[in-house]
């Protein structure tokens, strides 16, 4: 199993937004030099708390600074932005990073976010299929380009001038384009099904109870079976809220106690689900009125913590739960306090990871 990097952070409100972005930016750079073999990091426009709000520049910046660990999208809301744009930005940014770029897109699941951009009341499934569909289009293409949607047109036609190379949207450096993965975020997701027949591959949330993650491989498989496709285990990304400390009591305070960075994390995931009628997602009993589901609850059902030892064994308890899969992707949290933080990730990559997968060989 190899130990990727996963964050949507989310930051304290009163937190200056320089020492937000440095942070998260370090975390990247540390798991790089622990040997995380990927990292992801999500994107909102209209969040104070989930401040990066274009994942792309913050990769970018990460471009130089890291040698190795491959850099995800996590994940560009479609419906959000132009065809265009996300084609060419997206292909820039591959060069940027020697091909280590992974692609990561999604309906996007911030409502503000869907409301700023004027697509609360429309059919932002079918304008994600649409982008990506056209996306993928203008890279197999040569122009000039006229390709016509419901939601956009994208055409060079009246424009190019091809020999100073004016109208042609450049092409990544992977071929015929990056790896391309979807977070799933509900049970029984078929849209897992659908993704995994075009050969894209799943991340399950760490928001998701253990009982919902495991539905989420027999759709990937009936996804391959359909595309024609052979379903890999090693093709499947689960993250997981984890915290390391040689201390229980440390590391039991950091996770759950009334500062943590965990805690806070979590009031903001169940207050949006809520909010957006999505609180099933932490019912293990669909009937359970949603103000049943408790702030405690959900951190006792979603984050592993502990020493080293404590956290392997819950880890290989919850791999038995979900079973198996490629990629655990820890969920990247607040740097409340930021030698905790890192002592975690390094416990993670040094002692947790090495005793997990000498469990599993």
């Amino acid at each position: 199993m190899d130990l990727g990097f996963f964050t949507m952070p989310i930051h304290p409100l009163e937190k200056d937004w320089r020492q937000c972005l440095q942070e998260d930016r370090e975390a990247f750079i540390f798991a790089d030099e622990l040997g995380f073999t990927e990292g992801f990091v999500g994107e909102h426009a209209t969040d104070r708390a989930e401040n990066i709000t274009s994942c792309s520049i913050f990769i970018a910046s990460l471009a130089n600074a890291t040698k190795s660990i491959r850099l995800g999208t996590g994940t560009i809301n479609m419906p959000n932005a132009h065809p265009v744009t996300v084609a060419s930005q997206i292909a820039m940014l591959d060069h940027l990073l020697d091909g280590r770029l992974i692609f990561g897109i999604s309906p996007g699941g911030l409502l503000s976010d869907a409301e700023a951009f004027g697509n609360l009341d429309r059919n932002r499934t079918d304008m994600f299929i649409e982008c990506i569909d056209l996306v993928l289009k203008i890279w197999a293409s040569d122009p000039p380009y006229n390709l016509k949607g419901k939601f956009w047109t994208v055409s060079t036609e009246r424009t190019q001038l091809p020999d100073i190379g004016q109208g042609e949207v450049l092409k990544p450096l992977q071929e015929p384009h990056p790896l391309i993965v979807i977070t799933v975020v509900a049970p029984y997701s078929k849209g897992v099904v659908s993704a995994a027949a075009r050969g894209w591959q799943p991340i399950s949330a760490n928001f998701l109870l253990p009982q919902w993650v495991s539905t989420h491989w027999p759709k990937y498989v009936q996804g391959c079976e359909e595309g024609g496709l052979t379903p890999r285990s090693e093709h499947w990304r689960v993250a997981k809220s984890v915290f390391v400390a040689d201390d229980i009591n440390v590391a039991k305070n950091y996770a759950l106690g009334p500062q943590s960075p965990y805690r806070n994390y979590y009031k903001q995931i169940v207050t949006k689900m809520k909010a957006s009628g999505r609180a099933n997602l932490f019912k293990v009993d669909q009937k359970l009125a949603d103000d049943k589901v408790t702030l405690d609850g959900v951190l006792k059902d979603l984050v592993i913590w502990g020493t080293p030892e404590k956290v392997t064994d819950d880890l290989l308890a919850f791999r038995d739960q979900v079973g198996d899969f490629g990629t655990l992707l820890y969920a990247g949290k607040d740097w409340a306090e930021p030698k905790l933080a890192r002592q975690s990730m390094e416990m993670m990559a040094t002692q947790v990871m090495p005793a997990v997968n000498k469990a599993i060989s």
